[in-house]
């Protein structure tokens, strides 16, 4: 093998890798640790669902408001930058995707359910 050959492979180890590690002061709960939240009546959150219409239609946490992903950026003057936000989606990956863009976008407090809907029962 070829040096270039294992630089290329090292490069999609590393992009791989940096889309799956959590968004820099992030915060990152469980769906266990999300029920208790979403019990704090004081909670001044906002809790953001970030699939698409149809999965949310299907299956969605009372509190949710839906914002698909692909509309979050231009969704985000909705949106308290000082309230804290909450995302979820199906497994995760999107709304650490979501998390992410929110950060860079000025939001202060940006949380992650881990697992997503998948870990929520």
């Amino acid at each position: 093998m070829d040096i270039l050959n294992v630089l290329f492979i090292a490069l999609i180890i590393l992009f791989v890798v940096w889309r799956i590690l959590p968004a820099k002061g992030v915060r990152q709960i469980t769906a266990a640790q999300l029920k208790h939240e979403l019990k704090d009546a004081n909670a001044n959150k906002q809790f953001i669902d970030v699939r698409t219409p149809g999965e949310f239609k299907g299956n969605h946490i009372r509190g949710f408001r839906n914002i698909p992903l692909d509309q979050l950026l231009s969704s985000s003057e909705s949106l308290s930058k000082e309230r804290e936000v909450v995302l979820i989606c199906q497994s995760g990956m999107r709304s650490n995707k979501a998390s992410k863009t929110l950060k860079k976008s000025g939001f202060v407090k940006v949380t992650n359910v881990k697992g997503g809907m998948n870990a929520w029962s």
